[in-house]
């Protein structure tokens, strides 16, 4: 069985963040979507509500080979717990890159068995981030075809300053 990991700390998960998805669940035989806490950011989101809010996504769409889960600690002893051998990334554009790069040769030094797959953003989707989403939802913007539809209203409601 072809088991990935697509972490993250999707806050909140975008359009791109599924286009990914959906291209890790074609490809893989599990996908398992493990939301981080970075502390380096700070979370509109708890990371509880993020798992809550992938997990109805999830099941709004039936997507039946994804589950997903949250983890402290290093990705690659968090990949080898659960059975993955493979950890799912995308990439917007060349600073994603350089980024990615240096994350992926730790990665490789921790732990040579496991794999790095990337997947090129849409062009649609090569501007989008969590950060952005964030931005325009709590000055009251719309968000509406930046985050998934079948979760727009529950993170539209959450990101409105109160």
């Amino acid at each position: 069985m072809r088991v990935c990991v697509y972490p993250g700390s999707f806050d909140p998960f975008t359009v791109g963040h599924h286009d990914v998805l959906e291209h890790a669940a074609q490809m893989f035989d599990r996908v398992v979507i493990a939301v981080l806490n970075n502390a380096s950011k700070s979370p509109v989101l708890s990371v509880k509500e993020r798992v809550d809010m992938i997990s109805s996504m999830i099941e709004a769409e039936e997507l039946e080979n994804v589950v997903v889960s949250h983890f402290e600690g290093l990705l690659v002893d968090y990949a080898h717990q659960i059975g993955a051998d493979y950890i799912v990334r995308g990439l917007r554009a060349t600073m994603d890159f350089e980024y990615e790069f240096q994350i992926n040769a730790l990665n490789r030094h921790l732990a040579q068995d496991i794999k790095t797959v990337y997947f090129m953003a849409s062009p649609e989707h090569s501007f989008l981030s969590s950060s952005v989403v964030r931005e325009i939802g709590s000055l009251g913007g719309n968000i509406e075809g930046l985050v998934p539809e079948s979760i727009h209203n529950i993170i539209a409601e959450r990101l409105k300053k109160p």
